[in-house]
């Protein structure tokens, strides 16, 4: 009975450290894995930050009929960094209060998820729908918005622009927008502007915003994105909201 106790004794002694030494190899191995994941992370929050900051540059080139070309990367050997105002918390609520009143928590080159508005997801189905008919990249729209009036669909700006794209009331009137307060046409409204500026300057993105914002004839007056500091700022900060929606 004893020598029955004692090999039981030593079975479960001998398992019992087997099963120890498998369960401290797995976790270290486990240990390891998530050390290698979370270099891993650092490695890939790291490049796309990286990216996010290059991609927000905007680049000039011009032909050799000189015509200018505007483009968020360096496109050609020949681009050159467009020289705009620094992109900073005071410039930008100086130009566009609305957006500060819809989202004050706006903080210029750090890395943030752009999801994180409470009603931004409300209008996508809108988004969605018009850009599908217009041709648009859902995410220039996004970000369009996010820039003019930070999803908030009751913003008026001193200018007296309304709504979530902004839409002056002239332009309200000539693209048929009854009620601009209301999401779904203020949306196809914008939308169909920003399509109309894209296809007058060649579905050049950078041009197409300065005609948004300073109308197509200052962009066309000026051969390129206008002088103005307001236009300016406001280019660099939706080509930031663009890139950082794609990415």
């Amino acid at each position: 009975m004893n020598r029955e106790w004692t090999r039981s004794s030593l079975l479960v002694k001998y398992y019992g450290s087997q099963v120890m030494s498998s369960t401290g190899g797995v976790m270290k191995r486990t240990a390891s894995a998530v050390r290698n994941l979370l270099s891993a992370a650092v490695v890939i929050i790291v490049t796309v930050v990286c990216t996010i900051s290059t991609y927000a540059e905007i680049f000039k080139y011009v032909d050799k009929d000189g015509t200018i070309h505007y483009t968020n990367t360096p496109t050609y050997v020949q681009s050159s960094v467009v020289n705009l105002p620094p992109l900073t918390q005071a410039t930008f609520q100086k130009y566009f209060p609305t957006y500060k009143k819809s989202y004050p928590g706006f903080q210029p080159g750090i890395f943030v998820p752009l999801s994180n508005l409470p009603n931004q997801a409300a209008y996508d189905p809108h988004i969605k729908m018009y850009c599908k008919l217009y041709g648009l990249d859902c995410n220039l729209v996004r970000a369009v918005i996010r820039a003019e009036s930070g999803f908030n669909p009751a913003a008026i700006s001193p200018k007296g622009a309304m709504g979530l794209m902004q839409l002056m009331p002239e332009t309200s009137r000539d693209l048929g927008v009854c009620n601009p307060f209301d999401p779904g046409q203020n949306i196809d409204g914008g939308v169909r502007y920003l399509r109309m500026m894209l296809d007058r300057f060649n579905n050049n993105t950078a041009l197409a915003l300065a005609a948004y914002n300073a109308g197509p004839e200052a962009v066309a007056k000026h051969g390129g994105i206008p002088p103005f500091d307001e236009t300016q700022i406001y280019v660099k900060r939706v080509m930031d909201f663009y890139d950082r929606y794609r990415y």
